[in-house]
């Protein structure tokens, strides 16, 4: 008989740790943060499913001929993306040449050589800098970067770097070059934010061992902080990256929008986001509208390639014996 009541008793038993695991919130809490985590592929792939049904006639009328055509022509129904390609990967390339060393040498003085006072006032002022709206930067950039390139950068650059075809050319104060200053200004402290809270969170040991075997501030900082925050300090330089290409208002203010490709850097250009937001609302025709949104998509994709290459690149920094 007492084998029968286990067996009966073992279903309640059962229903017991049921109910106080639910109770205890784990397999809820597990549910629904799959739900949440599960709504960013879902979100993905609608994004994508949209824009390739949406660019369906784009697609059929050019097929992969649009990314390495350089006409864009509505009125006579030729659309391709190449030049708004390569200003997008100019200007954000450019801006990041600039405002990465800028950036991660920002970091690293608040973090480890300002006084604790100075650094506080910087950070907040930094944070305030990251706040700022994308058309108010565009408005800094017209009133300040354009007459300084027009009248002072462009024609020193010019006299002195002229014989470098990226630097020939009549000289409009509007173009890549000043579209890659703001995007510079613009991902200044976004590399600053991440990367100095990047080297924060190294632990004191490793500044002190550096100490301890006679380094000096500087020596412990470039050869013991630095290199243990370097994953942090990449994340920071590609969420930079990651701005600096779907910019769209204060790029489009400065750089000229035009859709040809110049070897000069102060010639005006186009980029991706630009054209979007400039012919979205103004495109009457469906082949027109069809090659924007393939526009889109085409961005979309760049975007998802860079952000591949960027966690290949943390992995094999990462790797057991990998050099740091």
């Amino acid at each position: 008989m007492a084998a029968p009541a286990s067996i009966a008793a073992s279903p309640q038993g059962e229903t017991r740790t049921i109910r106080q695991r639910l109770r205890g919130g784990d397999p809820v809490a597990h549910l629904l943060t799959m739900l949440v985590a599960g709504t960013v592929l879902l979100l993905t792939v609608l994004l994508v499913y949209q824009l390739w049904i949406q660019s369906a006639d784009a697609r059929h009328a050019f097929g992969f001929g649009f990314l390495w055509s350089m006409d864009w022509d509505p009125n006579a129904g030729k659309f391709g993306a190449l030049p708004f390609v390569y200003g997008t990967l100019v200007t954000s390339a450019l801006a990041l040449l600039i405002s990465v060393p800028l950036g991660v040498g920002a970091a690293i003085f608040l973090a480890e050589l300002a006084p604790p006072r100075w650094s506080s006032v910087l950070t907040f002022l930094v944070e305030l800098l990251a706040a700022v709206p994308s058309v108010i930067y565009g408005l800094l950039a017209i009133f300040t970067l354009v007459p300084m390139v027009r009248d002072w950068l462009g024609p020193a650059l010019e006299d002195t770097l002229g014989f470098l075809p990226w630097f020939k050319g009549p000289i409009y104060g509007v173009g890549v070059m000043t579209a890659a200053l703001i995007l510079a200004v613009m991902t200044f402290p976004y590399i600053i934010s991440i990367s100095r809270e990047a080297l924060l969170s190294v632990p004191r040991e490793q500044r002190e061992a550096a100490l301890a075997v006679g380094a000096t501030k500087w020596e412990s900082t470039w050869d013991a902080v630095v290199p243990f925050a370097r994953l942090g300090i990449l994340g920071s330089v590609f969420l930079s990256l990651a701005r600096a290409l779907g910019e769209t208002m204060a790029v489009t203010m400065v750089i000229g929008n035009d859709p040809k490709i110049a070897a000069s850097l102060l010639a005006p250009g186009y980029t991706i986001a630009s054209v979007i937001a400039n012919e979205f609302t103004e495109a009457t025709g469906k082949l027109h509208l069809s090659a924007l949104i393939l526009l889109g998509l085409v961005l979309f994709l760049i975007t998802m390639i860079l952000n591949a290459a960027a966690r290949l690149l943390i992995v094999a920094t990462t790797r057991p014996g990998a050099a740091k």
